[in-house]
């Protein structure tokens, strides 16, 4: 399978996985995704702060200063007839009883608030009851009503409270982490559907028509943005009292301020200390019910609601499936780390629209959008990864077989160049030429297993002081090697490089023989050769290639070894070569010369010195270093 084959593949299982993991969530799966997206939607409302709520809402607080001075909880229904009267006098739009007044009480005190709620725009609250502790929604046939929650029955409010005020049904819906995310506005039995209390507290404080549309709500000629259930989605402008609080014991004091009442809308709630009707929110981890109802009361009338509707979930499902595509085509498209940090700046880029998004009013689904991309981006890394180690592994494993054979500046220039040498190339470069002598006849006598050992032994010296001075090692002759400085290009310092490797040698190999046994140390020797001067480097073969080097400076390089074994040395050099080095004798060894002679296949003088350790020759004697 080509690899664009692979990325189409993995661009599909993507897209796939983040519409599966959209459908579900959608579909009431994936309900540990509802946790994710509370804890995100709260972090994300931290983030935007504290708003200054519209001065639309007073509440009227039945809390612990009332029961301490004198009060009882549930407050007397002739005490909250005295609250409701006393609101009224000063004018609100409406007054909301978020209390539900569901049992009777002392004959007088119910009669006496009856006849207060018949004074003013009342609004009361109703509660659904439901079969479980959790507000399900049943599928069925009944249009855009089906999604609603349904309940079993509505508590209502006695018939003597209900006849004199409207009712809606208060219930919240909280999300996995306790805090209301939204709330609802509609609520069903199998035969009755009922608004919910928010709702019947906007219409009658707007005094225009409410219009039930499949998607969303009207209020006049105002849409009211919904969720797919005709739930308000909810975004707390601060901590509890951010909306404007009184205590109903200002009432019972005379020192309730008219303007906190007038023309505008009230909610009668209890906040009293263990009550019961708290929930955690962003800013608190208490926040009394009637604030949670009265921030949807709020949005309701002045508009600033959070959108999160039908076209906001046609987004949240695009980002869900073209998202993760990205992800994953940036990091196959840039396996290294430039992929990684375009996925990185996406990722972060999308998080900074939600974010300013959320902001601004438009609630798109954080939590959806991580499940669809993090799981997919991390299986294609991770398989990135697998195939990135492998491929490492492969070309490793190439590189070490390739060391084996070639030089690292050589590799190194290979890779860079695949067609360096592929023409032959003119240039001045060293050349040493070190062998063993004596090898051939030790080679008649002894087991072939310690032979090879031998030869490791002596190939093992060459390879790290040619390593060691830079030079490539064109060949292993058997028992010698032809050692190369010039190449992957020619270095001013090549000849110094040559003679410094032309005497490590020296020193490496004279010690390794005295360390032989006697029986072996007395039948080996060496002679080395070097030279300065032009080559021609090319590489040779077709399927095996090797590098190589031709020309009069290898032969006489080569020759070299003949003279220095005649004249009882190991190591001969050009003038030439020390010319070019620079060499002006060194503390530690001893130059003697200038021997003119000739080399085999070659016209002319050669002008050669002859050098060696300070310290003198080691035991091997002279003539096993003549012979071979």
């Amino acid at each position: 399978m080509t690899r664009r084959v692979q990325i189409l593949v993995a661009l599909v299982l993507t897209a796939l996985w983040g519409a599966g993991i959209y459908a579900g969530h959608a579909n009431g799966h994936l309900r540990f995704l509802d946790r994710l997206e509370a804890t995100l939607t709260d972090w994300r409302t931290q983030v935007r702060g504290v708003q200054a709520p519209p001065d639309l809402v007073t509440i009227v607080a039945i809390d612990d200063t009332v029961v301490k001075r004198g009060g009882s909880y549930p407050l007397p229904r002739a005490d909250l007839a005295r609250v409701v009267d006393t609101i009224v006098q000063f004018k609100p739009k409406v007054v909301a009883i978020d209390l539900l007044l569901v049992d009777r009480s002392a004959a007088i005190g119910d009669a006496t608030l009856a006849n207060t709620l018949a004074t003013g725009p009342m609004v009361l609250a109703a509660a659904a009851i439901f079969p479980t502790a959790s507000e399900t929604v049943e599928p069925g046939t009944q249009g855009p009503l089906a999604a609603l929650p349904q309940a079993e029955r509505f508590l209502l409010p006695l018939p003597a409270f209900a006849d004199h005020a409207e009712v809606g049904v208060v219930n919240v819906a909280t999300g996995q982490s306790g805090s209301p995310l939204s709330v609802p506005m509609l609520f069903r039995t199998r035969d009755k559907v009922e608004l919910s209390f928010p709702l019947r507290v906007a219409a009658r404080a707007l005094d225009k028509p409410l219009t039930i549309a499949p998607d969303h709500l009207m209020l006049g000629d105002r849409a009211v943005s919904t969720d797919s259930d005709f739930a308000l989605p909810i975004t707390y402008y601060g901590p509890r009292r951010t909306i404007r609080t009184v205590s109903a014991q200002s009432i019972f004091d005379g020192t309730l301020n008219r303007a906190a009442i007038e023309n505008r809308i009230v909610v009668i709630g209890a906040a009293v200390a263990g009550g019961g009707d708290f929930y955690p929110t962003p800013f608190d981890s208490l926040m009394p019910g009637v604030e949670v109802i009265s921030t949807a009361i709020t949005h309701l009338v002045s508009g600033d609601g959070i959108v999160r509707d039908r076209k906001v979930h046609i987004a949240d499902a695009l980002t869900a499936i073209l998202l993760p595509m990205l992800l994953v085509g940036l990091l196959a498209w840039r396996r290294s780390a430039p992929g990684i940090i375009a996925a990185a700046a996406v990722m972060i880029a999308w998080a900074g629209l939600n974010l300013f998004a959320f902001t601004h009013g438009v609630w798109l689904n954080a939590a959806t959008t991580l499940a669809a991309a993090v799981p997919p981006v991390a299986v294609f890394a991770g398989v990135q990864l697998w195939a990135g180690g492998r491929r490492t592994q492969y070309f490793a494993a190439k590189s070490r077989s390739l060391a084996q054979f070639q030089a690292p500046a050589v590799q190194e220039w290979l890779t860079r160049d695949p067609n360096f040498l592929s023409r032959p190339v003119r240039q001045d470069a060293a050349v040493v030429f070190i062998d063993l002598s004596g090898f051939t006849t030790l080679s008649e006598r002894i087991d072939p297993d310690e032979l090879q050992h031998l030869l490791r032994a002596f190939h093992a010296l060459i390879d790290k002081a040619a390593v060691d001075c830079g030079g490539l090692i064109t060949g292993f002759l058997g028992d010698g090697a032809m050692i190369l400085f010039g190449l992957p290009h020619a270095m001013p310092d090549d000849a110094a490089r040559a003679l410094q490797c032309s005497i490590d040698l020296y020193r490496s190999v004279d010690r390794w023989i005295a360390s032989l046994p006697p029986a072996l140390r007395g039948q080996l020797g060496f002679k080395i050769g070097a030279h300065f001067g032009p080559i021609i480097a090319s590489r040779l073969g077709e399927s095996h290639q090797h590098i190589t080097a031709t020309g009069d400076t290898v032969n006489v390089a080569n020759r070299l070894m003949e003279v220095a074994a005649q004249n009882c040395a190991r190591l001969a050099l050009t003038d030439t070569l020390l010319d070019a080095a620079d060499f002006h004798g060194a503390p530690d060894g001893i130059l003697s010369g200038p021997l003119l002679t000739q080399v085999r296949g070659r016209s002319g003088v050669v002008t050669v010195w002859f050098w060696r350790d300070q310290n003198g020759p080691s035991q091997a004697t002279a003539r096993a270093e003549m012979i071979d």
